[in-house]
C-alpha cells in the first residue's frame, strides 16, 4: 500500500497537523474560560463521535461493502491507544493553564523520538539511519522554537517545571496512542486504508466517549452539563477532531507511525503562523531559524523514505 501511494500519507499527515492546530486553539478557549481539562478533552470525543459514525455509515453504503472483519488484537491495541490519547490530551489541555506553555508544548513534540522507541517495542518497526537523522534535525528545530519570542537560549533546567513535565508525559502517551492505532489498523480485514482508518477511528472514539462519560460522572458530575452548555464552540472541536483524527488514522494505516509524526511536526510551524496572522504577534529571528530547520527536517524525511 505504501509503495503504490507514496505521497498520500504525507498529504494526510499535513492535513492532520492543520486540523489539530485549529482544534487545540478551540480547546484552549474552552479550557481557559469554560471547562476543566477533562471537560475540554471529553468535548473532543463526544462531539466528534456522531460525525465519525455517520461518515463510516455513509462510506459503507456508498461503497456497497460490508463492515470489515476485525481481528482479536484490534481491541487490545484500540483500548491502549484510546486510553493513552485521553491521558495525553488532558496533559496538553492542562498546559494551556501554564505560563511556560511554549516549553511544555516543545517537550510534547518530542513524541516523534518517543514514537520511534514505542514503535520498535510494540510493533517491531524501526526507522532507517537517514530517517532518524531527519527526525533528530526536527528536534533541533523544535528546541529553537521552544522558548517563545523572549527566549535567549534553551536550558535543560526547564525540564523541572510543571509545564515541561506535562509536555513530556503527553509526548510519551501520544507515542503509545499513535503506535497502538497503527497496530489496530493492521487488524482490520481490508487492504483499503480509508475503511481501515474509519473502522478504527469509530471504535476508538466510542470507547473514549464511554470512558470519559463514566469518569466525569464519578469525579466531575457538573462537568457533563458544562460540556453541553459549551456546545456552540465544542461542536467545532468535534468537527476538527474528526477531520484530524481521520487523517492521522489514514496515515498510520499507510506508514510507520514515527515518520507520520515527524511530518506532523508542521503543526508547530502552523501554530506560530496562526499566532502571527490572527493575533499580530511578531516572529523573531530565533523562531524563523527554528521553522527553517523544521522544514528542512520534514523535506529530508520525505526524500529519504
Amino acid at each position: 500500500m505504501t509503495d503504490r501511494m507514496p505521497e498520500l500519507w504525507i498529504l494526510v499527515s499535513l492535513a492532520a497537523a492543520t486540523f489539530q492546530t485549529v482544534r487545540f486553539m478551540l480547546q484552549k478557549v474552552l479550557a481557559s474560560a469554560t471547562l476543566s481539562a477533562a471537560g475540554a478533552t471529553f468535548s473532543r470525543f463526544v462531539y466528534s463521535m456522531p460525525f465519525i459514525l455517520l461518515l463510516l455509515s455513509l462510506y459503507l453504503a456508498m461503497a456497497e461493502v460490508d463492515l470489515p472483519v476485525i481481528g482479536p488484537e484490534f481491541w487490545g491495541f484500540g483500548l491502549l491507544g484510546a486510553t493513552s490519547q485521553i491521558l495525553a490530551t488532558v496533559c496538553v489541555v492542562s498546559l494551556f493553564k501554564q505560563r511556560n506553555f511554549a516549553v511544555g508544548i516543545t517537550f510534547k513534540k518530542t513524541e516523534v523520538i518517543q514514537t520511534v522507541l514505542v514503535g520498535w517495542i510494540l510493533l517491531g518497526e524501526g526507522v532507517s539511519a537517514l530517517g532518524f537523522a531527519a527526525i533528530a534535525l526536527g528536534i533541533v528545530g523544535l528546541l529553537l522554537l521552544s522558548g517563545g519570542p523572549e527566549a535567549k537560549g534553551f536550558h535543560w533546567r526547564d525540564v523541572t517545571n510543571r509545564a515541561a513535565g506535562l509536555g513530556i508525559a503527553s509526548g510519551v502517551l501520544f507515542a503509545f496512542s499513535a503506535v497502538s492505532y497503527r497496530g489496530a489498523t493492521f487488524a482490520v480485514g481490508t487492504e483499503d486504508a480509508v475503511p481501515r482508518a474509519l473502522v478504527t477511528l469509530a471504535a476508538v472514539v466510542s470507547m473514549q466517549t464511554v470512558i470519559m462519560l463514566i469518569w466525569l460522572r464519578l469525579r466531575e458530575p457538573g462537568e457533563i452539563a458544562a460540556v453541553w452548555g459549551a456546545r456552540r464552540v465544542a461542536v467545532w472541536i468535534g468537527l476538527t477532531s474528526m477531520g484530524g483524527s481521520l487523517c492521522w488514522f489514514i496515515a498510520f494505516a499507510l506508514q510507520n507511525a514515527a515518520y507520520v509524526k515527524a511530518v506532523g511536526q508542521a503543526e508547530l510551524i502552523l501554530s506560530v503562523l496562526a499566532s502571527t496572522l490572527f493575533f499580530r504577534e511578531r516572529i523573531t529571528a530565533r523562531e524563523l531559524a527554528g521553522m527553517a530547520v523544521l522544514v528542512a527536517s520534514i523535506l529530508m524525511l520525505i526524500l529519504v523514505i
